[in-house]
């Protein structure tokens, strides 16, 4: 049975009421509300420090809420509140700088092809009991070529761009066909033009029907298709809604507490501090 069959899209992505993370004596999250419709583009904006990176941790269940004092759960991911992790992320493929890290390596090389077909082993390359069958196979090729990475196999990953790399690693989730991809901070590390192109490329995505959940600090790497903007401080919703209602002057200041200028250029936002 597909993903799509088994999680209706009536069933929201992500449900989250009244959350909170700890660590040590500072709530990361503070009793954080959030409902995210299935396939909806979502941007989550905020500072450093405002509860992104934890609230993606919670999503990919790498760490969990404080237990609330009615027993309810506090996040539910496409209806439901108990996953497993591998299932989970069949569904919700996780793109992020630190991730990239393990698959680019130059003391452990590892091809390009490879990095994308293991992903159906949950592993970090091909082992001698791994057996790739051709459904794997023309997956795989698939998924490289979504993302225009195909003249990239025979590579090592290590001599890949930051861009390249980046765009292999969505490729590693996408043979799973997931609903969603969750993009923590994307962006990170490329110069301007890698940066357009990756955001061309991130678009063709969107355009194709999988639905995008990107983190990011930079108002002008929402994307046209993204109209849902979350915008975080202190672990704590500032504001949801479209982007003519997020993405203002007033609400970005509050967010970075500073003040911000917003300005719409073309199909994107661009904001100026002070």
């Amino acid at each position: 049975m597909s993903p799509d069959a088994t999680h209706p899209a009536s069933i929201p992505l992500l449900d989250i009421h009244e959350a909170s993370v700890q660590r040590g004596e500072r709530l990361i999250l503070d009793r954080l509300s959030l409902r995210l419709a299935s396939g909806q583009h979502t941007a989550i904006l905020g500072a450093n420090g405002s509860g992104k990176s934890t609230l993606i941790r919670l999503i990919a269940r790498q760490i969990y809420p404080l237990a609330r004092e009615d027993g309810q759960p506090a996040i539910r991911i496409f209806g439901r509140d108990r996953w497993n992790v591998s299932e989970l992320r069949s569904l919700i493929g996780i793109v992020s700088p630190a991730l990239q890290g393990d698959y680019t390596s130059e003391e452990s090389p590892l091809e390009v092809f490879d990095a994308v077909v293991s992903s159906f082993f949950a592993a970090r390359g091909l082992w001698v009991n791994h057996h790739v069958t051709e459904p794997m196979r023309e997956r795989a090729l698939e998924a490289l070529d979504q993302v225009q990475a195909l003249p990239f196999i025979g590579r090592e990953m290590a001599s890949l761009s930051t861009g390249e790399a980046r765009r292999v690693l969505i490729a590693r989730a996408l043979v799973h066909r997931p609903r969603a991809l969750l993009l923590d901070e994307p962006c990170t590390g490329l110069d301007p033009a890698s940066r357009r192109r990756f955001l061309e490329n991130l678009r063709q995505l969107a355009q194709s029907g999988m639905t995008l959940l990107l983190v990011t600090h930079h108002v002008e790497e929402i994307l046209p298709e993204i109209d849902h903007v979350v915008v975080l401080r202190n672990g704590q919703l500032l504001r949801q809604g479209s982007k003519a209602n997020t993405l203002t002057d007033e609400v970005l200041s509050a967010a970075f507490d500073m003040p911000v200028n917003v300005e719409r250029r073309g199909d994107y936002f661009h904001a100026n501090v002070g």
